[in-house]
């Protein structure tokens, strides 16, 4: 998809699950449409959504990764995080998945800028049963722990989706889908400051 008439070209990937995905709500107001449009007020932006609903990190790694690779990405935005949250998986699987994602999107273009959030708060949706949550709530921390431990070392911008916006889910349940699980459209505009602030971050840096 192609967004703005002006700037230098920008050659962006949106990666993850669901949430890249769109589901919940409409997806021309999703993240990865809502983030090109932002990002074209300053560049020419090329925009290709390869997030499939459901992946954890491995199928970002085994399923989505080759696509990426071939794109040669400026920037990059992986959303994931939650799946792997509600699937236990351990934090060294997914520290070596990350890495090797990293490590492929640089050796396909040195210069790439990625952007992580890391899950949800995986304790808010009301579909969560309630004796469940507060364990969803520490298996997200602990996962966006990893998660921020490896920008910090890797070079990468964290966007502290679970931060910032977690209250507000908790709060007030409207903010979720019929499906009471995944962000509708005004949930998902919560993250969007979140969002915007971290990929024009990635991008300042990378103008350093």
């Amino acid at each position: 998809m192609q967004f703005g008439e002006s700037g230098d070209n920008l050659v962006y990937v949106v990666l993850g699950d669901s949430t890249a995905a769109g589901i919940g709500g409409s997806y021309d107001r999703g993240i990865a449409v809502t983030t090109a449009r932002e990002l074209a007020r300053r560049y020419r932006v090329t925009m290709t959504n390869l997030s499939v609903s459901g992946a954890q990190l491995r199928d970002v790694r085994k399923r989505q990764l080759a696509a990426a690779e071939a794109l040669r990405p400026d920037l990059v935005l992986l959303s994931a995080g939650a799946n792997d949250v509600t699937h236990l998986t351990p934090a060294g699987s997914m520290r070596r998945d990350l890495r090797e994602i990293v490590q492929r999107l640089r050796a396909a273009n040195p210069e790439v800028r990625i952007v992580i959030t890391g899950s949800p708060d995986m304790g808010a949706p009301p579909r969560i049963p309630r004796l469940l949550r507060g364990l969803a709530s520490h298996r997200t921390r602990l996962t966006n722990r990893m998660f921020e431990h490896e920008a910090a070392g890797q070079h990468l911008t964290f966007a502290p989706i679970a931060r910032t916006t977690g209250p507000l889910f908790r709060a007030d349940h409207s903010l979720f889908a019929d499906d009471r699980f995944h962000p509708n459209d005004r949930g998902y505009a919560t993250w969007f400051p979140a969002l915007f602030s971290a990929l024009h971050q990635a991008l300042a840096e990378a103008l350093k």
